[in-house]
C-alpha cells in the first residue's frame, strides 16, 4: 500500500512523511547554523591569541634590546667619579709628581673599589701553582727559589667577572733547575 503527500504524489513505502523531512531538516539546519557558529567563534580566538602572543613577542624583543642597551648602566655611572677624578688631575698644573701620583692612586683605588663591586676580581697568582684555567704561561725559567710548575712572576694580571674567566693571567713559570 502506498500513501500518497498532501498534493496528490505517492510516497514510495517507508519514506517518511513530508512533516517529518521538514522538520529533520530545519534540525539540520539549525544544528549547521550553531556549528558554524562555534566555528566562527573559534576561528575569532585563534585570530586573538595569535595577535596576542605576537603582542607578547613584541614586548619581549623590545624588553630584550633594552636590557642589551642599558645592561652596563650601573657600572658606568658607578665610573663617573674616576673619570672625573681623571679629569681633575689632567687639569692640575705644576710640577707636583708626588701630588699627581697621589691622584693617579686614588683614582686606580676608586676604579678598583667601582670593578669588584660590579663583580670584576684581579687574578694575580705569584707563587700559587700554575692552572692552565686561569693563567696563560709566556715562559718558562728553571730555578731552585720556587717550586717546579709554580708561578714566578705576573707580567698581566688576569680578572673574573662573576667567577667567569674574562683575560688570563699572563704569567713565568718555574721549571725544576737542571
Amino acid at each position: 500500500m502506498h500513501s500518497t503527500d498532501p498534493a496528490g504524489n505517492p510516497n514510495p513505502e517507508g519514506a517518511a512523511p513530508p512533516d517529518e523531512v521538514t522538520a529533520d531538516l530545519d534540525r539540520l539546519n539549525t544544528q549547521l547554523a550553531e556549528a558554524e557558529r562555534n566555528l566562527a567563534e573559534m576561528r575569532e580566538t585563534v585570530l586573538r591569541e595569535r595577535a596576542e602572543i605576537e603582542n607578547q613577542r613584541r614586548r619581549l624583543q623590545r624588553d630584550l634590546e633594552q636590557a642589551r642597551r642599558f645592561a652596563n648602566e650601573k657600572l658606568l655611572a658607578d665610573l663617573l667619579p674616576v673619570l672625573d677624578n681623571l679629569e681633575r688631575g689632567l687639569a692640575a698644573t705644576g710640577e707636583d709628581f708626588a701630588a699627581l701620583r697621589g691622584g693617579v692612586e686614588l683614582t686606580l683605588r676608586e676604579l678598583t673599589r667601582v670593578a669588584e663591586a660590579n663583580g670584576l676580581k684581579a687574578i694575580d697568582p705569584a707563587g700559587e701553582a700554575f692552572d692552565p684555567e686561569r693563567h696563560q704561561a709566556m715562559q718558562m725559567v728553571p730555578t731552585q727559589a720556587h717550586p717546579a710548575g709554580s708561578v714566578v712572576a705576573v707580567f698581566q694580571k688576569g680578572y673574573v667577572l662573576n667567577e667567569r674567566l674574562l683575560r688570563p693571567a699572563l704569567v713565568t713559570v718555574a721549571q725544576a733547575a737542571d
